[in-house]
């Protein structure tokens, strides 16, 4: 992780304005922090010293269960928060956060405004709405395993974890992740390649026809 200060800091907070969002100044504070990609955010099971905002790139989310089996949850994006949980709960198992991409957040040092966040209703207000869409999101993922083919969230799952045009995630982690067989992902993989939607370059894929995948994703969003 690296700390961005003075200009280029400034133009951060001047392309991604962050203040409106509290009753309270704020923005001397914020740190930005840049990580590159599978860097740790946050490790699981420690909670963070501050609340994120990620103004650019892609995180994902782990969690580990008693049996030490490690399983992809969920995803994060740009404009949305990293520890809100851990703010708004003092007893709360903090989840693991990997980066996808080069990945650039605004840093809330909690030490200094736990209580103000807590007390500000404007930001509230915000929160409550991030996390009533992040249940949707995730009540949708559940509702779209069980009624889209493999193919449909295949291509959105490669679309979330992609840095640029390259997708290599592990074959056993997409499994676990759509809740498909081994043999299933590489048979909808091969097909992809067939249609030339994805080349295949080594231990990784290479994005041919990003807006094919699109197309397919769409249908999850639309249904």
């Amino acid at each position: 992780m690296k700390k961005i200060t003075n200009q280029k800091k400034q133009r951060y907070l001047t392309e991604h304005p962050i203040t409106d969002l509290f009753s309270f100044p704020i923005e001397e504070y914020i740190e930005v922090h840049e990580y590159q990609r599978d860097e740790w955010i946050i490790r699981e099971g420690m909670r963070p010293d501050y609340l994120f905002y990620v103004i650019e790139g892609k995180a994902k989310i782990y969690v580990t269960y008693q049996n030490g089996k490690s399983s992809l949850i969920n995803f994060i994006n740009d404009e949305e928060y990293i520890g809100e949980m851990e703010l708004v709960n003092e007893i709360y198992y903090t989840k693991g956060i990997q980066t996808s991409t080069k990945t650039v957040c605004y840093a809330i040092p909690l030490h200094r405004f736990r209580k103000q966040l807590l007390e500000d209703t404007k930001f509230l207000l915000e929160l409550t709405k991030f996390l009533s869409i992040k249940a949707g999101n995730m009540a949708a993922k559940y509702s779209q395993s069980l009624s889209f083919p493999l193919e449909n969230r295949l291509a959105d799952f490669i679309l979330q974890t992609a840095d640029g045009q390259v997708y290599k995630e592990k074959h056993v982690t997409v499994c676990d992740f759509l809740g498909v067989s081994y043999r299933h992902l590489l048979h909808v993989l091969a097909q992809f390649c067939e249609k030339g939607f994805l080349q295949k370059e080594g231990k990784q894929y290479h994005i041919k026809e990003r807006q094919r995948l699109r197309e397919l994703a769409g249908v999850l969003k639309n249904g």
